[in-house]
């Protein structure tokens, strides 16, 4: 059984030092998460379509950079790649605190865009290269708990702070997530700066070849193409089709709303060390098969939702719809970054993952312009129905990948050699 106890104890020093900020590090987003094209619309006074362009760039500028940052990150090596992109947050954020004009803000979420872009993979690589085995994959849920636990009690905190007609609140925010990035720059330059994430360059380095090697092996292709669909039908909605399905359609109060997302992270952080014990040293791809199945039958509690609208039952959908929906997210978060570095070598794991990351913004991008077609035509059935598809999709791209990758990226264990052939044959 995993407990808390037992992996903090099984962590090296390094991974210790890694894990034990992250919560506070995210503090800071969750306080400008929920409210930043609030104070671009309200507090600026900026267009509201103007305001939502704007917000777009840091998922825009973020897939642009990703690329670079992963053969950066391969070439000089994760710290210096996330110490870049931290300065560029650090700005960023302090530019927008003070933004009065489109174009500050402009320039502000580009420099925000572009640690978007590079902090995934540079801490994904990092982590790869303080943990492994199965080890590794605990790392990943347990990491993803205590992001959404700093971003929940954030967005908390924030609510009951910001006020649309006080602005120097929306500064204060927006200055301390920039203060929140100096924690991860005093680790990389102080209890971590000793990690290498980039390997000598060799022989086997010239022969890892860049994305497009990469992305001609069939099981990276599977896996990414399953990451985008995760994505679409999963994050991409959060922010906009979700929200807007449960206003427009099930009729609930914004009040629900925001409890939804607080029943999220709840659920996120009571279930992810359960969930962890019991996918511990099962195929990752069968555990993609569950997630599927629990992620459709959220979307369906949704659609259910919106049959009863402006009543009780349907606050309850929209609430048991997050709770479930984040059960998914225990199962998915895991296993994906997992597998993708279990494929990498030192040599290019930056740019695996990239990939990942890449998957991970372009649908997150899609997600919402999608919801938005659908929404504004009013085929909330239809909506519904290409989530539950979705769903179905990641099904089948997960049995195509099981195919496809080697046993020890798909997290089974190695049989133990006394007993190599019987152990093959459990396994099989």
């Amino acid at each position: 059984m995993i407990s808390a106890r037992t992996f903090w104890s099984a962590l090296p020093t390094e991974g210790r030092w890694l894990l034990s900020t992250v919560a506070i590090q995210t503090l800071g987003r969750g306080l400008t998460l929920p409210f930043t094209i609030i104070y671009l619309h309200e507090v600026r006074g900026f267009d509201l379509g103007l305001s939502g362009a704007l917000m777009s760039l840091i998922a825009v500028v973020g897939l642009i950079v990703t690329g670079p940052g992963g053969t950066l990150i391969d070439r000089f090596g994760a710290k210096a790649v996330l110490l870049a992109g931290l300065v560029s947050m650090i700005a960023g954020c302090t530019l927008l605190a003070f933004a009065t004009h489109p174009a500050v803000a402009a320039v502000a979420l580009v420099l925000i865009g572009v640690n978007f872009g590079v902090s995934w993979p540079g801490f994904n690589a990092l982590i790869a290269a303080v943990v492994s085995g199965d080890l590794r994959q605990q790392y990943f849920g347990v990491n993803f708990a205590l992001v959404n636990l700093g971003i929940g009690v954030g967005g908390i905190i924030g609510g009951f702070y910001v006020d649309v007609d006080s602005p120097e609140t929306f500064t204060v925010i927006f200055l301390i997530d920039a203060a929140s990035a100096l924690i991860p720059m005093a680790l990389l330059l102080g209890p971590l700066r000793h990690v290498r994430t980039q390997a000598e360059p060799t022989e086997e380095s010239a022969a890892a070849g860049g994305y497009r090697e990469i992305l001609r092996q069939p099981a990276v292709l599977w896996l990414t193409l399953l990451t985008f669909i995760a994505m679409f039908i999963g994050y991409g909605q959060m922010e906009a089709g979700f929200p807007a399905y449960a206003r427009q359609v099930a009729e609930v109060s914004t009040r629900v709303i925001g409890l939804s997302f607080a029943v999220n992270t709840a659920v996120i952080v009571l279930l992810q060390f359960t969930v962890l014990a019991k996918i511990s040293g099962k195929r990752r791809t069968r555990v993609m098969w569950v997630m599927a199945g629990v992620w459709a039958t959220s979307w369906l509690i949704l659609g259910a939702a919106g049959l009863l609208p402006d009543t009780l039952a349907a606050a309850i959908g929209v609430l048991a719809f997050m709770g479930v929906f984040a059960f998914g997210e225990t199962l998915l978060q895991p296993t994906v970054p997992a597998i993708y570095n279990d494929l990498a070598s030192d040599h290019n794991r930056g740019r695996y993952n990239a990939i990942n990351s890449a998957a991970f913004q372009g649908g997150a991008i899609a997600g919402p312009v999608a919801a938005g077609l659908l929404l504004d035509h009013d085929l909330d059935a239809v909506y519904i129905a290409v989530m539950v598809i979705g769903c179905l999709g990641i099904g089948a791209l997960a049995l195509a990948l099981e195919r496809r990758i080697p046993a020890s990226a798909n997290g089974v264990r190695a049989p133990e050699p006394e007993s190599s052939s019987e152990s093959d044959v459990a396994v099989d």
